[in-house]
């Protein structure tokens, strides 16, 4: 456990183990901050928890190439895949207003975890090509730890009205 001191007139806090010797400061109320820190077995858990907070997912390519990894929770799946080098164009960045992170949820029982998709997506994703029945964005499908193995498949194709030919690169 470290403890500050808070020396009058000063804008400097100081560890109690810098101080021990001022007990008589530490007793006539001058201790105004005290925080825990964590040991090393703390850390590790620490470190542990870190882990459960990610999800496992696989994309899966056209070609039907298999990529493994971890996503923290609350991440969207557009993102993950850009942070992994996933080719998942995602042309408007999440903003719904493209279908070019189209992506397919291989197992209906990982589908029927999502949260039904909204108006706004439903509408973009009829724009999207290869359209299935367990089709959604990207950016919409969030990990959480319920999706924890969740396999989705990226489509042969994308359809990007705004520039024919043009690779998005993430930013």
């Amino acid at each position: 456990m470290d403890c500050f001191l808070d020396y009058p007139m000063s804008d400097r806090y100081f560890p109690i183990h810098w101080v021990l010797f001022s007990y008589a400061w530490f007793k006539n109320g001058i201790l105004k901050h005290c925080t825990f820190s964590t040991t090393a077995a703390d850390n590790t858990q620490e470190e542990k928890n870190e882990q459960k907070e990610k999800i496992s997912v696989t994309f899966v390519d056209k070609d039907g190439e298999e990529k493994h990894i971890k996503v923290p929770i609350g991440m969207s799946m557009l993102e993950a895949a850009h942070e992994n080098d996933i080719e998942l164009e995602g042309a408007c960045e999440g903003s719904l207003a493209c279908s070019t992170c189209h992506v397919i949820v291989m197992d209906m029982e990982y589908y029927n975890k999502l949260e039904d998709p909204t108006d706004e997506e439903n509408d973009m994703l009829d724009l999207a090509f290869g359209l299935t029945e367990t089709s959604r964005l990207g950016c919409q499908v969030i990990a959480k730890p319920e999706l924890d193995g969740i396999r989705l498949a990226l489509p042969a194709a994308t359809r990007n009205f705004a520039v024919d030919g043009y690779v998005a690169k993430p930013h």
